[in-house]
């Protein structure tokens, strides 16, 4: 089976924890593709500029000027230190953004109402669905022995670059081609006590997650991961889960059914 892996949060900007998390990937077994987000490492390099990131429930709004942070940051600074200490380890990793090949198209999200009844309008932000997906180009590349590595910047088709939730990249990746999806970040999994790394929660269904948002236990950048697991189950997505970076190839952390 396919395995598709999302690795974020704070792993792509932590040297010791990214290079450890390359060489578990680069030792999985079978066909793989990656997907990477790269959202701390952005917002770090915005303020740098003296931009200050705006997000609601989770997600970035992006301008033309944040357009260009992220397109640096993630097509190019993580997805080719990514690409390179992959092929240190012995995978022949090729590194892509939506636009190379047309591996994924997306759609430019509309105004959107928040959970408050707020309307936003997030800029430059791509909508991807498992139909936008060029699954027949990954196997290719599958087939052929190389390992995609996709960022979170993907494009209209008309010319227009767009950012993508890295976590809507993957699910939507895994559905196309029936894989399974692990997503990995530096926290054990979902946690029922944010504070606590020991209070994993080993199982998720709609019901549950349901009532974890309701009382606030998963809010923030959790709520997309969690949003992004269930839509890939439903989707064609074999089997979906969450943990920290070092787990990826013993398992554990947040299995979501």
């Amino acid at each position: 089976m396919i395995k598709v892996v999302k690795c974020g949060g704070q792993v792509l900007d932590d040297a010791s924890l990214f290079k450890s998390f390359c060489r578990d990937f680069a030792a999985l077994e079978g066909p793989k593709v990656l997907v990477h987000g790269g959202g701390a490492l952005a917002g770090k390099v915005q303020k740098a500029l003296g931009m200050e990131p705006i997000k609601y429930e989770g997600r970035r709004v992006t301008d033309d000027a944040t357009l260009q942070v992220v397109t640096m940051v993630y097509a190019g600074w993580c997805n080719k230190q990514m690409v390179a200490l992959l092929q240190s380890f012995g995978c022949n990793a090729v590194g892509l953004a939506g636009c190379d090949g047309s591996v994924i198209t997306a759609a430019k999200r509309p105004p959107k109402a928040l959970s408050d009844g707020r309307v936003v309008d997030f800029g430059w932000v791509g909508d991807v669905t498992p139909d936008s997906v060029n699954a027949a180009f990954l196997k290719q590349l599958l087939d052929a022995g190389y390992t995609p590595v996709l960022c979170a910047i993907n494009h209209d088709g008309a010319g227009q670059l767009l950012n993508t939730n890295a976590d809507t990249v993957a699910s939507s990746v895994a559905a196309a081609l029936g894989a399974s999806l692990v997503t990995c970040f530096e926290q054990p999994g979902v946690l029922e006590d944010r504070n606590d790394p020991s209070s994993v929660i080993p199982f998720i269904d709609k019901d549950l997650y349901a009532s974890l948002k309701e009382c606030g236990v998963v809010a923030d950048g959790m709520i997309p991961k969690l949003d992004q697991a269930f839509d890939a189950l439903d989707k064609g997505a074999a089997e979906v889960r969450i943990c920290h970076s070092s787990a990826l190839l013993e398992g554990g952390g947040t299995l979501i059914r």
